[in-house]
């Protein structure tokens, strides 16, 4: 499959990526990760060993779309958990009695 990453064109393959990964030991994963295999991979440390480029030269989207159109798995950002309201001692204390909450 042709794609462009930072701005040139490569020919990447399902096999080759495998190949290119294999014997690469993952980096701690923080963000965007893609599964190669049964091992998951930091997303700019694949595009790394697959382009031969600077991590900076790079986006993570670039590599992630071009993973998933290979038919990698690929992971995004972790959500956020939805913050959670936290009621002082004397509202809380009176919602248990059945008593109003106040906002």
């Amino acid at each position: 499959m042709r794609c462009v990453i930072a701005r040139f064109p490569f020919d990447l393959t399902r096999s080759g990526v495998l190949d290119s990964m294999s014997g690469i030991k993952p980096e701690k994963v923080s963000g965007e990760s893609v599964i190669i295999g049964r091992r998951t991979y930091p997303v700019k440390q694949v595009g790394q060993v697959v382009t031969r480029q600077d991590r900076r030269d790079f986006s993570a989207g670039e590599v992630l779309r071009a993973m998933a159109q290979l038919g990698f798995t690929c992971r995004g950002l972790p959500q956020a958990p939805a913050p959670v309201r936290v009621l002082d001692p004397l509202t809380h204390a009176s919602a248990m009695l059945g008593g109003p909450v106040a906002a």
